[in-house]
């Protein structure tokens, strides 16, 4: 089932004069704009990295992932009712979320021929009840999620452009300064850490008992948007 994010976000990145919902090499892809596949992706990138490594051999393509920054949950009575609650959720997303998917693209990422958006947003997330299903859960079901705002969108072509999801780090730095940076455990600093040297955005300049140490590489970086793409 398509959620109102996912065309949203697709109409947004493809524009008037597009084709949606097109069929290349035996892939369905969201729209086709400019030259430039577009694919919007909700879920982890892992689940179509083959789509992605098959088509950016021949054709430009551009990945759209939607990180949400805030979301309003908002309950109604039943399928289709009237709202009964509305609540924002604790949640905030981050921009160096997006590592969670990156760490299985490391092989994939960077490519000349692929560009990925992370596509800040903010959401509702519209419920209606359901059975209960397990222990914990809380017995709603998903009806649909809508755009509410599009924050800003960052641009990740090079190996370089990672190094703007995140904030300042001190040189040379590990993965326990990111831990601590970004306060996230640190078996989830350590996957930035092997996404950022296997992208070949960092390198290693020591290892000792405490693990690697990097630097950044100088590496050209992408700030172009969406715009200047799909009218150049």
């Amino acid at each position: 089932m398509e959620h109102s994010l996912h065309d949203q976000l697709k109409r947004f990145y493809a524009g008037p004069n597009s084709s949606i919902e097109v069929v290349i090499d035996g892939f369905r892809v969201d729209a086709l704009s400019h030259g430039w596949l577009i694919e919007i992706q909700q879920g982890p990138l892992v689940a179509i990295r083959k789509k992605i490594q098959t088509l950016m051999q021949r054709y430009p393509l551009l990945v759209v992932k939607p990180v949400v920054v805030e979301k309003q949950i908002v309950n109604l009575s039943r399928r289709g009712g009237p709202v009964v609650s509305r609540r924002r959720s604790p949640k905030r997303g981050q921009s160096w979320d997006i590592f969670d998917d990156l760490v299985h693209m490391t092989k994939i990422f960077p490519h000349p021929n692929l560009r990925i958006d992370l596509a800040l947003v903010d959401i509702e997330e519209i419920r209606y009840p359901g059975p209960r299903q397990r222990w914990g859960h809380d017995g709603y079901r998903l009806a649909d999620r809508r755009l509410l705002r599009l924050r800003e969108t960052m641009v990740l072509n090079t190996a370089g452009d990672l190094r703007r999801l995140l904030p300042a780090l001190p040189e040379p730095f590990e993965s326990r300064d990111l831990a601590e940076i970004l306060k996230i455990p640190r078996w989830v600093a350590q996957r930035i850490a092997y996404t950022l040297r296997e992208s070949g955005a960092v390198q290693t300049v020591l290892r000792d008992r405490r693990g690697h140490h990097y630097r950044w590489v100088d590496t050209p970086t992408d700030a172009d948007d969406r715009l200047a793409l799909l009218t150049a």
